[in-house]
């Protein structure tokens, strides 16, 4: 019987391991070989700006997902960060000191972290719409001074950098954009990796506590001006490592990087993925970079998109595409998945029309209004020609997006209800009512 528990022990503690640090291993293994199945150059430059990205959206879910503080100047630390970064760099190459350049990020996390502690000190003695504002005009502040202090900012050109003049890392140069990336998944794992771990402590249990009921925690010890101070310092840190990967990807900095119009995209990000799941800022800061990257070479009104796109998810589907996937995770728990999918084939038919409606609406409103007066009133969409001033384009578009809501309202009642079916098993029946 003993030799039984001593041999079975060893198979138990790697099961263990696995189940625990499975989902890590996958993650670094997709890091390492993405650039092996996307190889082109304009792909490796987006996955940079993704892996950039991952780490900002996760440093302001910190806040707003964690904590529950919406931030309006998020930008400000990951600006301040590239900056520093950024001078960092040029001191480094002039007087060629032993420094290499993957060290460089955690100068631009040091600037996130001591303006994090300078501006929480002043803006989390309050929280919601208080300090939403205070963000907002500490970040009109500094925007503005990056206007000023040109020694430090460069005025609208910026402050620029050459990575290659650093002394290189085991032979690496990073003057490839193949090595950059590999730079920036490496420190973009270890971020996720440690504030993952940031959640799983006291500190980030307390944040939670902070944002459910602030009023509770007080009462029970905790100073809730405390946690939001340590969230928000943090927080910053974080930002700070992202606008130093940003320094090294671009070797530029500049005033566009602190604007609002950055701490606005971040907000997107993380809200549209999903503040309510860890992998939620993610996915959207994946789909959101996607997305600008793809939309921008397509229409000039992608902006229009991104803001009907964040409506949309708002109104629809507050907890983000991450709380879309997690609705099914009764079904895959049921193994009932596949009962619904004949329901979501049918109603693909009313999305897709309703988008084609709406992709049409706005491309041919687009054009005749920014375009027509240049171009002409002749367009192309979905391969097909037509004028842009034309009354029958417009009422095709209008005539699929009211297709698309007619059938929606005819199909959606049979499709909640199987899903619930297949989510619960029936409901009442299951519970034997």
């Amino acid at each position: 019987m003993r030799a039984t528990t001593t041999m079975t022990s060893p198979a138990i503690l790697s099961l263990d391991t696995l189940r625990r640090y499975g989902i890590w291993i996958l993650v670094a293994a997709l890091f390492l070989v993405l650039p092996k199945i996307f190889s082109s150059g304009g792909a490796i430059t987006t996955m940079c700006l993704m892996g950039i990205m991952i780490v900002f959206s996760l440093s302001y879910n910190m806040l707003l997902g964690q904590t529950g503080l919406l931030s309006f100047g998020h930008a400000v630390y990951y600006g301040l960060g590239g900056f520093l970064a950024v001078h960092a760099m040029g001191v480094i190459a002039a007087d060629r000191l032993p420094i290499p350049l993957p060290v460089i990020p955690l100068a631009g996390g040091f600037m996130g972290l001591t303006f994090g502690i300078i501006f929480g000190a002043v803006s989390t003695r309050r929280a919601g719409t208080v300090f939403a504002m205070i963000t907002l005009g500490l970040a009109e502040l500094i925007a503005s001074m990056s206007l000023i202090l040109r020694g430090f900012f460069g005025g609208e050109e910026g402050i620029s950098a050459n990575r290659t003049r650093m002394l290189p890392f085991f032979g690496h140069k990073f003057g490839p954009q193949i090595e950059i990336y590999y730079l920036i998944a490496a420190w973009c794992f270890i971020c996720i990796v440690l504030m993952f771990a940031f959640t799983r402590t006291p500190l980030g249990r307390i944040c939670n506590a902070v944002r459910d009921n602030p009023e509770r925690t007080e009462f029970v010890g905790y100073s809730t001006q405390m946690v939001r101070f340590s969230a928000f310092a943090i927080s910053g840190f974080f930002a700070g490592i992202a606008g130093g990967l940003t320094a090294i990807n671009f070797e530029l900095m500049n005033a566009i990087n602190l604007a609002g119009a950055q701490s606005g995209v971040v907000l997107l990000m993380a809200y549209i993925g999903g503040i309510g799941h860890f992998f939620g800022p993610i996915l959207g800061a994946i789909i959101v970079t996607l997305l600008q990257s793809m939309l921008s070479d397509f229409t000039g009104a992608w902006h229009l998109y991104f803001g009907l796109l964040f409506i949309a998810m708002v109104m629809f589907a507050p907890g983000g595409i991450a709380g879309l996937i997690m609705l099914h995770e009764p079904l895959v728990r049921r193994r009932s998945f596949h009962r619904v999918l004949p329901r979501y084939a049918l109603m693909a038919v009313p999305a897709l029309l309703g988008l084609a409606g709406l992709v049409a609406l706005i491309e041919i409103a687009h054009h005749q209004m920014v375009k027509a007066g240049t171009a002409g009133p002749a367009m192309r969409l979905f391969g097909i020609a037509f004028h842009s001033d034309n009354p029958l384009a417009w009422l095709a578009a209008l005539v699929l997006i009211a297709a698309a809501i007619l059938l929606g309202r005819r199909w959606g009642p049979g499709f909640r209800d199987a899903f619930n079916t297949a989510a619960h098993g029936g409901g009442e029946k299951e519970t034997g009512r």
